[in-house]
């Protein structure tokens, strides 16, 4: 690779080397000028408040936007990117400075894979440095760019990955919750997220200033309260919105049925009298009395929905009012941030797996993905996109019996790793409406399978704790599990579960027939494809007509 390299790369390695020995040269972070033309506004003036609020009248993705940028970004072009990256992160960046340069000019196959094993481990502590600084409005774009796509030397770019790496775009213009590190560490510090779930306990997730034992802890658990009670009222007014909404299209038949049976036709050569009613105005008044009985009962749900709506908004207030008058919360807790660095690497080091490339650098020797299957935050979205046009309910989840749409927020991490997956399919403290969390590679070789293994993933957990104890019995999982248990199949049931649902998205939607009879049917039930998908594969098929025969057969039967 030492031949391969960018000739300038000896002298920025020199200039680095040089800086770090400097102390002078090693100036603090928050007395470094912005750099020209980076965008780094975008930071300051983006507010991301919005990406954890679930609104559950949204029903899909919104049109797909750019891509990227028109114009690149000279973020990359700056001769003290490499120095401003290390620059004020004391002996970790002094470490993988030194790993690097040995790294990047070893001969010797045995020494560089010593050396690579050194700058893993030198970049996560490096990283570890840097990130209590991601909410800090001022930092440098090359720290930003290091921690989120880990590029940390641009000469180890070639000249097609530079240009387009320049052209991504850095803010979040989707509106979506998909983060990459950087903004997820961000969120994490600000409080506007809280940590992922550990087998740890959690802590609190304040510091209070002089707080007694007894205020923390009380504090601690009105916020889980909160955090609780908060998917209840969003729940209860959603379903208090559907009834609503059913209420106003009853109302509107309703008034279209009674004009049309008060409008009369004249009588000719007797007027001013006008015509009975007709025999479709007289069919009327059996749709008006059903549209009567639909409203009573609209009404009676609708009071049961209003009531529910109100005490939960009430207890969400009366909690909010406690929270407001409790002790005064003056910072951000570090340590919850260092809980969830600790959880990211493990997140990075499982989408890459046991026998991956670990190696968190970017380079040319091992990045080869097109630049749509590289993991932006823009191409995972068309991923997602085209997921659910396929699987409408992948996204969903069942609550008194309505499906709430809550996208998961995705993690992007900076690796080449070629599997996603579900790190956890809820918040603890509020099963109904809080965000799943996905990890997705960003280097991988497929990313529409890096994705796909995420949301199987995120399927297979969520139908898992609806069935609750009932796992292996009920629903999906009940079975699936059924199914490999009578083919005696043995192995991790997850992963036949994750390869199979890759199968379902990737062959069987285009009518290629490769999973078994019996998950077919599985599938087909319990996460069909569209109507309109349906009637197309049935032409295509006997075995795809027979099961939209058996769907039309069980409509038929359903109620008796």
């Amino acid at each position: 690779m030492a031949e391969d390299l960018d000739p300038s790369i000896a002298a920025i390695l020199a200039e680095a080397e040089r800086a770090h020995r400097d102390s002078e040269v090693a100036v603090d972070v928050a007395k470094m000028e912005p750099l020209p033309d980076t965008q780094t506004s975008g930071y300051a003036g983006h507010s991301s408040k919005t990406i954890h609020e679930v609104d559950l009248s949204v029903r899909q993705f919104g049109p797909p936007g750019k891509l990227v940028n028109d114009m690149p970004s000279s973020v990359f072009d700056d001769p003290q990117y490499y120095k401003t990256a290390l620059s004020g992160e004391n002996e970790s960046a002094q470490r993988v400075h030194t790993q690097l340069s040995k790294y990047l000019t070893c001969q010797d196959p045995k020494d560089r894979s010593v050396y690579r094993q050194n700058i893993i481990s030198a970049y996560w502590e490096l990283l570890r440095g840097m990130a209590v600084k991601t909410g800090n409005l001022q930092l440098p774009m090359p720290k930003r760019m290091l921690i989120r796509f880990g590029i940390l030397l641009p000469s180890l770019f070639k000249p097609e990955h530079k240009e387009f790496f320049s052209k991504i775009i850095f803010e979040n213009l989707t509106n979506e919750p998909i983060l990459y590190m950087d903004e997820w560490f961000k969120e994490i510090l600000s409080g506007r997220m809280g940590v992922s779930v550990t087998d740890e306990p959690a802590s609190a997730r304040k510091i209070i200033k002089d707080p007694t034992e007894a205020q923390l802890a009380e504090q601690t658990r009105l916020m889980q309260l909160q955090s609780k009670n908060s998917g209840k009222l969003q729940s209860a007014e959603n379903m208090l919105t559907m009834k609503e909404h059913e209420r106003e299209m009853l109302e509107i038949e309703l008034k279209r049925l009674i004009d049309d049976i008060c409008e009369h036709q004249p009588c000719f050569g007797m007027e001013p009298h006008t015509a009975p009613y007709t025999e479709a105005q007289k069919h009327n008044f059996s749709l008006i009395t059903e549209k009567l009985r639909g409203l009573s009962r609209n009404d009676k749900e609708l009071s049961k929905n209003f009531k529910e709506f109100e005490e939960a908004k009430g207890v969400y207030d009366s909690v909010q009012n406690k929270l407001d008058a409790g002790p005064e919360i003056i910072e951000a807790n570090t340590g919850e941030l260092k809980t969830e660095f600790d959880t990211v690497r493990q997140m990075a080091k499982m989408t890459v797996g046991r026998q991956g490339n670990q190696f968190p650098i970017f380079t040319r020797e091992f990045f080869h993905c097109t630049e749509n299957g590289t993991g932006t935050r823009e191409n995972v979205l068309e991923v997602m996109r085209w997921i659910e046009s396929l699987d409408p309910g992948a996204f969903c989840r069942i609550h008194k019996s309505v499906p709430n749409r809550i996208v998961p927020y995705v993690l992007l991490v900076p690796t080449y790793g070629d599997r996603g997956f579900c790190w956890q399919p809820f918040d603890r403290y509020n099963l109904v409406t809080s965000r799943a969390r996905i990890a997705v590679p960003m280097y991988p070789r497929d990313l529409r399978i890096a994705v796909l293994t995420a949301v199987a993933d995120l399927r297979w957990q969520v139908a898992k704790e609806k069935a609750s104890y009932y796992w292996m019995e009920e629903g999906l999982t009940g079975q699936y599990y059924q199914y490999i248990d009578r083919q005696k199949l043995k192995g991790d049931l997850k992963q036949f579960f994750i390869e199979d649902y890759i199968l379902w998205m990737t062959k069987e939607s285009n009518g290629v027939q490769r999973l078994d009879k019996e998950v077919r049917g599985i599938f087909w039930r319990n996460m069909p494809f569209p109507n309109e998908l349906k009637q197309e594969l049935r032409k295509r098929s006997l075995v795809y007509d027979e099961l939209c025969i058996k769907d039309n057969n069980r409509a038929m039967s359903d109620g008796y």
